[in-house]
């Protein structure tokens, strides 16, 4: 009996159930050096001073510059079917609050 391969150029990507889940992050912080570039994705939560970093990925600059080209992609895509993402104009560092009133038990 024949073997069955998978046709050329196929790549057979297999996504864990914990990853799956995915990780929720409002603030990225992206650092290089001439070999590498490092992405922090961070998680900020209103009255919560500390923040911690969720997932950090490191890229090539090569890749680094594939993503860049597919987000732009991607989010031209997004807008072309959903409408225009609004940008408010943002503070210099992130908000350390989310005017929300503190917690009381």
């Amino acid at each position: 009996m024949a073997e069955t391969k998978n046709p050329p150029n196929q790549l057979n990507i297999e996504l864990p159930e914990d990853i799956a889940d995915g990780e929720y992050s409002n603030l990225a912080i992206i650092s290089h050096s001439p070999s590498e570039f490092v992405v922090d994705f961070i998680r900020i939560v209103p009255n919560v001073p500390k923040a911690k970093v969720k997932s950090r990925i490191i890229l090539t600059p090569q890749h680094a510059k594939r993503l860049m080209k597919a987000l732009v992609d991607n989010v031209n895509k997004y807008e072309g079917q959903y409408g225009h993402i609004d940008e408010p104009e943002q503070p210099p560092f992130p908000p350390m609050s989310f005017n929300t009133p503190k917690a009381q038990a």
